[in-house]
């Protein structure tokens, strides 16, 4: 097979989740997260997006209704990441999860991002994140990409808002 380089505008489009609780999954997508609610399945799937596209999340209950979170040491999606377009914006996500007690699992700066983590209700892994301009991006000695983990400031972060 001859050698292939995806193109570089290719970007991920939507993922969908199986979830146990359509409304409860609303609740968490829509009233907290701020996703506008697209369009509707009947009482079994739900697509949400933010801005207008047809949908950057799609929710469905087809073979989840009333069924248990996936075991954490199974393979499957490790998490969604949502990309915020400034820091800003990640503060005010952040605020919202602060005000309604919601509990955030982890907050890190990986050099060209800055990230909250916390699970949806039912315990999928979810990223809150805003990437760094590429020009501010760590850099090793031959130009490579540094990215690391390390504790984000929260308080500095909320000092965005």
């Amino acid at each position: 097979m001859e050698p292939y380089t995806i193109p570089a505008q290719t970007r991920i489009g939507h993922v969908h989740l199986k979830v146990a609780n359509l409304k409860r999954a609303m609740a968490f997508y829509c009233d907290l997260l701020g996703f506008e609610l697209v369009t509707m399945y009947g009482d079994q799937a739900a697509f949400v997006s933010a801005g207008g596209y047809h949908h950057h999340i799609g929710l469905n209950t087809w073979y989840s209704k009333g069924a248990p979170p996936a075991p954490t040491r199974a393979a499957g999606l490790f998490h969604t990441a949502i990309v915020y377009p400034t820091r800003r914006d990640l503060a005010v996500a952040l605020q919202r999860l602060l005000d309604a007690d919601y509990p955030i699992t982890g907050a890190s700066d990986h050099g060209v991002s800055e990230a909250i983590y916390l699970n949806d209700p039912d315990q999928n892994g979810v990223e809150l994140y805003w990437d760094r301009p590429r020009e501010q991006w760590p850099r090793l000695h031959d130009g490579s990409i540094e990215m690391y983990t390390r504790q984000l400031d929260l308080e500095g972060l909320l000092r965005e808002k």
